[in-house]
């Protein structure tokens, strides 16, 4: 998307070092937060679900 990890999440309203905690998965994020992240990266986050539960399934 053309942005860095601190840029992206201070576009989301989101501190950077939780976000880098979620990315290394050192921490789990709520829903709430994926939400977030989702609509950041232009995604809701029922699609975003439903992406993953297709990949999970095959």
């Amino acid at each position: 998307m053309g942005e860095s990890q601190e840029e992206f999440a201070y576009n989301c309203g989101i501190h950077r070092t939780y976000m880098g905690e979620v990315e290394r998965g050192e921490t789990n994020a709520t829903v709430d937060k994926v939400r977030i992240i989702a609509k950041g990266v232009g995604i809701l986050l029922a699609d975003l679900f439903a992406q993953a539960v297709a990949r999970a399934e095959t």
